[in-house]
């Protein structure tokens, strides 16, 4: 237990410190190439910050721990919507572009949706709809590096002027071996973090005796969605707000596109009703972010704060039901 104890600690240095320089070499390979920081986020930031959902799902398939597999990524979705979003805005108001309004912020709900169906009907999510899953995450990627490439020709950087935002772009960029040494290293850094994290809090709940689905929805879904977590409040630090709403959204859709879907073509994930219950109030909960999103075209400090009490709320209910 000891050992477990200190592991946990190192797992998460490991996380801050790895999060922190994979925001800085990704802020820095942005501004290069003039590509947004939001396409950034939502494709590097988001595939690196979602090892650990990825590994733990794939672990699970593959040991027949099916529950764990769904339940780890609709409770890290969750956590991450309420919980990283909601940080992020304690320190900065996160402003949303109308573009991730009405593309990117829609489409994470509808394949969220596509998951309930899914499950319903049949009760899992079999290898033919984890392929399903994996062809759309594909297509996903395409697109961003085609949005990516066109904003670029166009010579497009979206961006709010701030004065913090207007010095950073201004910043002298790092050397090309220190931004490959920053993002390879931040994300080797963020991956075993949060791994050694999840594996030790694991270990630490199953020697109290809490059951499979609490874990997977509670102290591994934090666990491995704790390099979101750091990784968004550093960039809100740094005035990269795009970043931190495109980690969100991008880790949200790599977790059950490529995540789930892998795990399930691997192995089919058999769905309980608790799974189906947990997945539906992360789709009410996504629609209320959204409009938060809308109002105002940003997500305000209050409405931070009131979703981290939702979430708190919510482990409170998945406790009560354990």
């Amino acid at each position: 237990m000891i050992l477990k104890c200190i592991l946990l600690v190192v797992g998460f240095v490991l996380l801050v410190k790895g999060a922190d320089y994979f925001v800085e070499g990704s802020s820095d390979v942005a501004r290069r190439l003039r590509i947004p920081s939001i396409i950034i986020g939502m494709t590097i930031v988001a595939m690196g910050t979602s090892l650990p959902e990825l590994a733990v799902s794939i672990s699970a398939a593959i040991a027949g721990s099916n529950e764990m597999a769904y339940s780890n990524v609709v409770g890290s979705n969750l956590f991450n919507l309420l919980v990283v979003c909601g940080a992020a805005a304690l320190f900065t108001p996160l402003t949303i572009h109308t573009k991730t309004l009405k593309r990117e912020f829609p489409f994470s709900i509808v394949i969220t949706v596509l998951l309930l169906i899914f499950g319903y009907f049949g009760m899992s999510v079999g290898h033919l709809d984890g392929l399903i899953y994996v062809v759309i995450f594909i297509i996903f990627i395409i697109m961003m590096v085609k949005s990516a490439m066109n904003e670029r020709k166009a010579a497009e950087v979206i961006k709010i002027e701030t004065d913090k935002q207007q010095e950073m772009k201004e910043k002298k960029p790092l050397p090309i071996w220190k931004v490959l040494i920053y993002i390879v290293a931040g994300a080797i850094a963020v991956a075993i973090g949060g791994q050694l994290v999840v594996d030790s809090a694991e270990g630490i709940a199953q020697f109290f005796g809490l059951s499979d689905t609490l874990i997977g929805l509670t102290i591994v879904a934090f666990g491995t969605s704790l390099p979101e977590l750091v990784t968004g409040i550093a960039a809100a630090r740094k005035g990269e707000v795009d970043m931190a709403l495109g980690n969100v959204i991008g880790s949200n859709i790599f977790n059950i596109l490529f995540v789930l879907g892998l795990a399930a073509s691997i192995s089919g994930v058999e769905v309980v009703q608790n799974n189906l219950i947990d997945c539906v109030i992360l789709i009410i909960l996504s629609v209320l972010v959204w409009i938060f999103c809308i109002t105002r075209k940003k997500i305000s400090r209050l409405e931070g704060l009131i979703m981290v009490v939702i979430y708190g709320v919510y482990v409170v209910y998945i406790c009560i039901r354990a």
